[in-house]
């Protein structure tokens, strides 16, 4: 049984998360149980992880807005309605965190892991050597509630390792460490693992695109912005991306890089990563409509398919390319 945390920060995810949710399929398709936790608990502090300032912490409606919105974009990926043995499972740490006392957590989590051992992580050595105002006992926090995260899920589920973002792993550092120390023998052994954070070839930070965020719900990136991120993306990404973020085996992906090699102004690569990765997000209903979209603008489409474009769509195909006003009257 393995376990990756999801932060509240907003009420969808965007595509830096694909690569935890996908180690989480891959594990559930080679019979291992997987979780999907849902921070209610965490997100009410702030990962300090990666940020050179505090956090604006969220009030709790927005809080239980984006919780809800999180956990229904994990169903799409993950059944959790499903009665097989690895069937996944949903938890929101909010659930364990809200009887604890302060107290108690200070006494019984708190006792078992040092400050010298805290401060020697990087996400507390960096903001505290940084320019800024430092951190909050609050962020400081923050490390040890993950930790009890696994520590509970542990114990509960047989829970044995953690994943998640090479970022992540002082947090999940943390927890190996609070399992051991909170039990004997065979009981305290836990495991973490990391996969390195994406980037694009020229360095810059993966899954931002002109706009922001390119997210997994529709309402904040459509179909037809997600299908086109993944369609422009370069010949180096797109090699790399195909193996990463799809399902294909070995020599599919083998075929289709020396396909793209002798033709890339065919741009095999980027199509294939578009289709896999739309359906696997939207649907297959939905990138048609995506390829559809992408047709009008190159002038492949029927008169028909631009009636059926929303109008929204429709906006989003135009967007950036050069436009005229003209009177109705001259039409």
């Amino acid at each position: 049984t393995t376990y990756i945390g999801f932060d509240p920060t907003s009420d969808s995810l965007h595509i830096g998360s694909l690569v935890p949710i996908i180690l989480l399929v891959h594990l559930k398709n080679f019979g291992h149980k997987p979780i999907a936790l849902v921070g209610g608990a965490t997100g009410m502090i702030g990962d300090p992880s990666g940020k050179s300032d505090e956090r604006n912490l969220l009030d709790e409606a927005t809080l239980n807005h984006n919780v809800e919105g999180i956990k229904g974009v994990l169903s799409r990926f993950l059944d959790f309605n499903d009665t097989a043995e690895n069937a996944p499972v949903l938890v929101n740490n909010y659930d364990w965190m809200k009887g604890l006392s302060f107290i108690n957590f200070a006494r019984d989590v708190g006792k078992r892991i040092t400050v010298n051992y805290m401060m020697a992580k990087d996400s507390v050595k960096k903001r505290l050597s940084g320019e800024g105002e430092g951190m909050s006992f609050t962020e400081f926090t923050y490390q040890l509630i993950q930790g009890y995260d696994f520590y509970h899920l542990h114990k509960e589920y047989n829970c044995l390792l953690q994943m998640g973002g090479s970022d992540q792993w002082g947090n999940i550092t943390t927890g190996t460490e609070l399992v051991r120390r909170m039990n004997v023998g065979e009981e305290a052994k836990a495991f973490a693992m990391t996969c390195p954070l994406i980037t694009k070839a020229d360095g810059s930070k993966f899954g931002k695109s002109e706009g922001g965020n390119v997210w997994l719900t529709a309402d904040k990136t459509s179909v037809y912005k997600f299908y086109q991120f993944w369609l422009n993306t370069t010949d180096v990404d797109a090699e790399k991306y195909i193996k990463i973020f799809t399902f294909l085996g070995k020599e599919e992906i083998d075929a289709l890089i020396e396909e793209h090699k002798v033709a890339p102004h065919l741009r095999v690569l980027q199509r294939k990563l578009a289709e896999e990765l739309t359906v696997f997000v939207h649907s297959k209903d939905e990138l048609e409509k995506a390829i559809k979209a992408s047709n009008i603008l190159f002038g492949n489409a029927t008169a028909d398919d631009l009636k059926q474009l929303d109008e929204t769509t429709f906006l989003e195909v135009f967007d950036g390319v050069p436009q005229a006003d003209i009177s109705k009257i001259d039409v």
